[in-house]
C-alpha cells in the first residue's frame, strides 16, 4: 500500500483554503457599502466650471441615484466615461476604496480663448473644441471676434494656444479679429494700436518679432502715438502713426 504523500495534500488543502478565502473576502467586498464620495481637482484649481456638486451627482445618478449603495453596484469604467463625456471634463479617474468611500479625480478643460461667433459665444480648449459658458466661473482668456474656416482651424488653434501658453502674451493680448479674408488683427492691454499678424503662417516668427518689438519700444513714449504695428514682413516691424 502507497504511502499519504502529506506534502502534496498539504498543497492541496492549502490552495482550497486559498480559493475559499478569496471568494469570501471577494464577496464580502462586492456587499460593502459606499458611504461617501471624494472628488478631487487635478492642479487644486479654485476656478472651476464644473464643481464638486456638479461631479457628486452625476456618480450618484450613474449608482442608481440612491445612497448608500452596495459596491458590487459600481462599474466604475461606466463611471469614468460618464465624467469624460462631460463637455467640462478633460480626464476622469474613477476608484473605490476598502473604506466604502468612491473617489473622483477631475481634469477639467482649459479654454484658451472665448469666441464670439455667428454660431454665438462658447469657448474654445487647446483642441479646438467648443466649451459651452458656465455659471460658475469666467475665464480670462482673450476674446476672439468671427469665423475661421474649418479647413484652417488647425492654424488659428495653433495660434490661440502659442498665445495661451506664453506668460507675456497670455497677459497682453485681450482680444483676436479674424477678418473675412482670414487675416488677424489683434490687441494688447496697455496700448491703443492693432497688431496686424496677417495670416495665421509663421505663427511663432511673427510671435517671436511682436515681444521684442515690446521689449523695445514700451521704453520708448513714441508707442503711445502708434495705431498699427505690422508683423506681416520679413524680420521687420511695421509701425504707422
Amino acid at each position: 500500500m502507497k504511502r499519504f504523500n502529506w506534502h502534496t495534500i498539504r498543497l492541496v488543502l492549502i490552495a482550497f483554503a486559498m480559493v475559499f478565502l478569496y471568494s469570501f473576502a471577494s464577496k464580502r467586498n462586492q456587499n460593502r457599502q459606499i458611504k461617501n464620495i471624494n472628488i478631487s481637482f487635478a492642479e487644486n484649481k479654485t476656478n472651476l466650471f464644473i464643481t464638486h456638486e456638479m461631479v457628486n451627482n452625476l456618480l450618484i445618478q450613474n449608482c442608481g441615484g440612491a445612497f448608500p449603495f452596495k459596491k458590487v453596484k459600481l462599474d466604475l469604467n461606466t463611471l469614468e466615461t460618464v465624467l469624460d463625456d462631460h463637455e467640462m471634463i478633460e480626464k476622469a479617474q474613477v476608484f473605490s476604496s476598502i473604506d466604502g468611500s468612491l473617489s473622483a479625480h477631475i481634469k477639467q478643460k482649459t479654454p484658451t480663448v472665448r469666441q464670439l461667433s455667428s454660431n454665438g459665444s462658447h469657448y474654445l480648449d487647446s483642441k479646438g473644441i467648443k466649451i459651452s459658458l458656465s455659471d460658475n466661473f469666467s475665464a480670462r482668456v482673450p476674446l476672439v471676434a468671427g469665423d475661421f474656416p474649418d479647413e484652417e482651424k488647425e492654424n488659428y488653434v495653433f495660434l490661440f494656444n502659442e498665445i495661451h501658453k506664453d506668460e507675456f502674451l497670455k497677459k497682453n493680448i485681450t482680444g483676436i479679429r479674424i477678418l473675412p479674408s482670414g487675416g488677424v488683427i489683434m490687441t494688447n492691454r496697455n496700448y491703443d494700436f492693432d497688431i496686424v499678424l496677417g495670416k495665421p503662417i509663421q505663427i511663432e516668427q511673427k510671435l517671436k518679432k511682436y515681444k521684442a518689438f515690446m521689449q523695445f519700444a514700451s521704453r520708448d513714449t513714441l508707442i503711445n502715438s502708434y495705431k498699427e504695428v505690422n508683423l506681416m514682413f520679413d524680420e521687420q516691424v511695421v509701425c504707422k502713426k
